[in-house]
């Protein structure tokens, strides 16, 4: 029996594990014939979704292994614009409202609101949060 997951990423990318266990786990799942419905970040997991992270050449990448399997498998990474924009994680459009002269939110990131989340909690048969 295939099941939806959702998925919330409240954790940086670097500083802990956290968000990259909720990578492999992502990835397991979907390894596993499941689907992901919604991958959401959330708080200090906005940062995920920073395109100016820049790790040294042995390190993880993080950022770009979320934007991997989200264009292989179609999956939309939905960050929250009010804690993105608090912790400086701004798309274009955000950006010049706020009257800044960058934007530094990595595609294929979207900023959107909560009503995002409580969508993913209802829809998915099981909701993880990391």
């Amino acid at each position: 029996m295939s099941l939806s997951f959702a998925i919330l990423v409240t954790a940086a990318p670097y500083g802990s594990e956290r968000a990259h266990t909720a990578y492999r786990f992502a990835c397991q799942v979907l390894a596993q014939g499941h689907r992901i419905s919604h991958l959401f970040f959330y708080q200090e997991g906005v940062s995920n979704a920073n395109f100016l992270h820049a790790p040294a050449s042995d390190e993880v990448d993080l950022v770009r292994q979320w934007q991997t399997l989200a264009s292989e498998h179609g999956i939309r990474l939905d960050v929250c614009v009010a804690a993105a924009m608090r912790r400086g994680v701004v798309d274009e459009q955000e950006g010049r409202s706020a009257g800044k002269a960058q934007f530094n939110l990595s595609a294929p990131f979207v900023l959107s609101g909560l009503g995002q989340l409580a969508e993913a909690a209802i829809e998915a048969d099981r909701f993880v949060q990391f």
